[in-house]
């Protein structure tokens, strides 16, 4: 077996991100476009980056003009580097708050679990072959 490298789970969630997988909170702001892929998929992505490299998921409130427009998820890895595969996705003047620590729900989500599972799914599919 190859090992993984970061630069092939990023390919790979590149690669997944889509419509079908973007928050609908965020499609009420902004449709998602391959222009923007990264646009909705902060929390799934940071869920999916926890399973193949564990840590610590980091979240954060966002704002624009003021008021708060939701959430920002990324990863504090074992070793304490923050990697952020989503962070490109403010491109409108948002602010990402300093973030915080939380602890993963156990099971099934919440929320978004369809979108985290096609996702996971997606990258699994990719990397396998490495």
């Amino acid at each position: 077996m190859i090992p993984l490298t970061l630069t092939d789970i990023t390919a790979a969630l590149r690669a997944g991100w889509a419509r079908d997988t973007c928050s609908p909170d965020d499609l009420e702001r902004a449709d998602w476009t391959t222009d923007n892929p990264a646009w909705g998929h902060c929390d799934i992505t940071a869920l999916v980056v926890n399973d193949i490299l564990g840590g610590d998921l980091v979240v954060s409130e966002v704002h624009l003009g003021g008021e708060q427009h939701g959430y920002h998820w990324w990863n504090r890895l074992p070793s304490g580097i923050e990697i952020d595969l989503t962070r490109e996705q403010f491109r409108g003047g948002q602010r990402v708050t300093g973030g915080r620590v939380v602890t993963r729900p156990p099971g099934r989500l919440p929320r978004r679990w369809e979108e985290y599972q096609l996702l996971r799914r997606r990258v699994m599919a990719r990397l396998s072959p490495l």
